[in-house]
């Protein structure tokens, strides 16, 4: 199992990465270990996407990391709109 995971920083930013073991990998995150996130602890793990596969991680990773990713993640209602579903169906 593979999954996509969405800690939220300190400063209120959200990373999104992907791992094969998300409790090491977010212990990483929490011990500062991460680059990417160390100067922004303490993180929280505001949600997780679990996959089958790494190809479809790494994927999903792009697609968040992207502009209307971003928002999708971001997005208050928490409700995809159609465009949203037709983008992740193309993910």
């Amino acid at each position: 199992m593979w999954y996509v995971y969405f800690p939220q920083l300190h400063d209120g930013d959200v990373y999104v990465g992907s791992t094969n073991d998300l409790r090491r990998r977010f212990e990483s995150h929490q011990s500062g270990y991460v680059a990417s996130t160390k100067a922004h602890l303490p993180v929280a793990l505001k949600t997780y996407i679990a996959v089958e596969t790494e190809a479809s991680a790494r994927q999903l990773e792009r697609y968040f990391k992207t502009g209307s990713g971003k928002a999708f993640a971001s997005s208050d209602s928490g409700e995809p709109s159609a465009a949203d579903d037709q983008r992740m169906l193309s993910v």
